[in-house]
């Protein structure tokens, strides 16, 4: 879960007890991402969250991602934003856009 901590920088909040099983639960400003392993696990290839940061974040954010060897593939089919995917260890994809 490193990834999302020290690489997106995503805050990591305490995930309960009572939830039983495995996982790690962080916070992306009002939204919260949770993500569990399980052995049937199938990457999310086409759905995803989508993090809307302001651009000079999303240019920082690019170049953390880059250098940490994860994909970063911009993509210019949305009006009004600039935005890239990538993709988490698991293979899952996550799209981070800025509309400013």
């Amino acid at each position: 879960m490193r990834f999302y901590a020290e690489v997106v920088g995503l805050e990591r909040i305490e995930r309960p007890e009572s939830m039983g099983g495995v996982g790690v639960w962080f916070r992306a400003g009002s939204q919260e991402l949770h993500v569990s392993e399980y052995e049937q696990f199938v990457p999310a290839a086409k759905a995803h969250p989508a993090f809307e940061l302001g651009a000079a974040e999303l240019d920082a954010l690019a170049r953390r991602l880059g250098a940490a060897g994860a994909e970063v593939r911009w993509d210019e089919r949305l009006p009004g934003a600039r935005r890239f995917y990538s993709f988490d260890p698991a293979g899952n994809r996550l799209e981070f856009l800025s509309r400013q």
